[in-house]
C-alpha cells in the first residue's frame, strides 16, 4: 500500500485515522479482497504513529469486517467487501467541497433562490421557443425516429455536420470518425473505459471540472493535478508529472476552461503534444464550451490530427440539457471499440434528440441563439467584474469569452464556510477546492456570470461576506 497517507480530520483520533486511510484504500478497491496488508510496524512506520495505534485500527478494523487477520500470518482485505461506493472511494471531504454532494445541491430545485455556482446558463436565456416549433417540425415529420434506437455511430447527417462545425476550429474529422453519444459526460466515460485501468493515474489541470474527479473514483483511477495558468497547464510542473507519475491521459479543455475561463496558448499546445509523445500520452480535449467563442481558441486536435488527441464535446451548455446529444472525435481504429462500449452499457444513443439537434443547427436557429447568448455573456462579464471588486472579490483572470469566473475572495474568506453559510439562505456556491486536487484553492470561488446577472444575488454575497469578517 505505498502512498498511503493520513487523512488529517478535525476531531479525529489518531486510531480512527488510520482506520480512514485503510478503509478509503480497501473502499476504492486499490487493494482487492484477499491482499495482505502491511504489517503492524511497516505501516507504523510509514503514517509515522505508534505501533499500538495500527493495532487498535486494525482489531476495529476486523470487528467491521473490513479486515480479516490470519494468526501467524497477518492481516488481509475481506474477501467480500460491500459495493463500491463513490463516496467512500477517496479521501473524506467537507460537503461544501465534494463534487457528488455540489451536483446533487444545484440540481435539486426546491430550496435554491440562486443558483450562481452553477455551471449552466438560466432557462430564460435558452431558446425555448425555437426547441418548441423543432419538435412541432419533428412531430410532423414522417420519418423521424420518434420511437426507434439510433444506429451505432449516430446520425449520418449529424456527424457530417459536425465535421464540418469542427473544421472551422482547425480540426480534421471525418465523419465515420464521429461517434454520437447521449451527453459529454458520457464521452467522456466512454474514452475512459476504452484507455483506462484501474489504478492508472491521469493527468489533470489544478483547478479543473470537478465532476472529472468524480469520474475518476469511478473508474478507480488517480488524478495528478498541474497547477492551470493563464495560458494552460504549468509546463515544468506538467513535464515534472509525467516523469514521475507515468500517466497515461491528459483531460482538458483548450476552450474556455472550467472554472478558470482561461485559453491555451499555441506554444503550450506544441510543447504539450511533444512532451505527450515523448512519454506516450493521449489528450482528450473537452471541447463542450466551444461554441462561447467567437474566435476559436488554439485547439490541440488540429495541431495533432487526432493522432494522440481525443476530442469531445456536446450541446448542454448552450442549447439545452434535456437534448441529450454530445460525440467523440478520435482516431479511425478507435472509433469501433468506442462503438462497441456505446451498446454494451447504453444500447443505442437518442435517435430524436439527434434529429433534434440536425434540425436546429440546420435552420439557422441555433446559430442566431449562440451570437445572441455571447453577446449576452460578455455583456454581464464586464457588469459583473467591478461589482465583485466593489466587494473585494477579485477575479483572477478576466475570460475573453465563457460564462465562468474564476475569483480570489478576500483575505482570511474561506470558500467552503463561505458555501455552507449561504446554502443556508438557498444560494448554491462553487468553493475553489471543490476544484482543486491539491485542495490549494479554498480562498477561491467560481462564479457563474449568467445566473449572477438573472438572480442578482451580489447583495446576498456582500452580507455573507460581511458577516465572516465580523466573525
Amino acid at each position: 500500500m505505498d502512498g498511503l497517507t493520513l487523512f488529517r480530520t478535525h476531531g479525529q483520533t489518531l486510531v480512527e485515522q488510520v482506520m480512514e486511510a485503510l478503509r478509503t484504500r480497501i473502499a476504492g478497491r486499490k487493494a482487492a479482497p484477499g491482499t495482505k496488508l502491511p504489517s503492524i510496524r511497516h505501516l507504523a512506520d510509514q503514517l509515522g504513529v505508534s505501533r499500538s495505534t495500527v493495532v487498535e485500527a486494525y482489531d476495529r478494523l476486523v470487528a467491521e469486517g473490513v479486515v480479516q487477520s490470519r494468526r501467524g500470518s497477518g492481516f488481509y482485505v475481506a474477501a467480500h467487501l460491500p459495493p463500491f461506493s463513490l463516496s467512500d472511494s477517496g479521501p473524506p471531504l467537507a460537503r461544501e467541497i465534494d463534487p457528488l454532494r455540489i451536483t446533487r445541491q444545484a440540481l435539486d430545485g426546491r430550496h435554491i433562490r440562486a443558483n450562481p455556482g452553477c455551471g449552466w446558463l438560466p432557462s430564460s436565456w435558452m431558446p425555448q421557443e425555437e426547441i418548441r416549433r423543432a419538435l412541432r417540425s419533428l412531430a410532423r415529420a414522417p420519418e423521424a425516429g420518434l420511437t426507434e434506437y439510433g444506429t451505432p455511430l449516430g446520425l449520418p447527417e449529424l456527424r457530417g455536420l459536425l465535421s464540418v462545425r469542427m473544421a472551422d476550429s482547425g480540426v480534421e474529422a471525418y465523419p465515420d470518425q464521429i461517434m454520437l453519444t447521449e451527453s459529454g459526460t458520457q464521452a467522456l466515460d466512454l474514452v475512459c473505459r476504452l484507455l483506462l485501468e484501474p489504478g492508472d493515474r491521469v493527468l489533470i489541470d489544478d483547478p479543473c471540472y470537478f465532476n472529472f474527479l468524480a469520474l475518476f473514483r469511478a473508474h478507480r483511477v488517480e488524478a495528478i493535478g498541474v497547477r492551470r495558468t493563464p495560458v494552460g497547464p504549468d509546463l515544468d510542473a506538467f513535464e515534472a508529472a509525467l516523469e514521475e507519475h507515468r500517466p497515461r491521459l491528459y483531460i482538458t479543455n483548450s476552450g474556455p476552461h472550467n472554472p478558470t475561463g482561461t485559453v491555451i496558448s499555441p506554444v503550450t499546445c506544441h510543447r504539450i503534444l511533444r512532451l505527450a509523445e515523448a512519454h506516450d500520452l493521449l489528450i482528450v480535449e473537452d471541447d463542450i464550451f466551444a461554441d462561447f467563442e467567437e474566435r476559436p481558441a488554439p485547439r490541440m486536435a488540429a495541431f495533432d490530427g487526432l493522432q494522440r488527441v481525443i476530442q469531445i464535446g456536446s450541446f448542454s451548455k448552450t442549447l439545452s440539457a434535456s437534448i441529450r446529444c454530445g460525440y467523440i472525435a478520435a482516431r479511425t481504429e478507435w472509433v469501433d471499440a468506442l462503438v462497441d462500449l456505446k451498446l454494451a452499457t447504453s444500447f443505442g444513443g437518442g435517435a430524436m434528440s439527434a434529429e433534434l439537434l440536425l434540425l436546429l443547427l440546420k435552420e439557422g436557429s441555433y446559430r442566431r441563439h449562440v451570437q445572441t447568448m455571447r453577446n449576452r455573456l460578455s455583456g454581464a462579464m464586464n457588469a459583473l467584474i467591478p461589482q465583485l471588486e466593489d466587494i473585494g472579490v477579485t477575479p483572477w483572470h478576466r475570460p475573453e469569452a465563457g460564462v465562468f469566473l474564476w475569483c480570489r475572495l478576500p483575505d482570511g474568506v474561506d470558500g467552503a464556510a463561505l458555501t455552507r453559510a449561504a446554502w443556508k439562505d438557498g444560494i448554491v456556491l462553487a468553493p475553489g477546492n471543490a476544484f482543486s486536487v491539491s485542495q490549494d484553492y479554498g480562498g477561491f470561488m467560481r462564479f457563474n456570470v449568467a445566473q449572477m446577472a438573472e438572480t442578482s444575488p451580489l447583495v446576498d454575497l456582500n452580507m455573507l461576506l460581511q458577516k465572516r469578517a465580523s466573525q
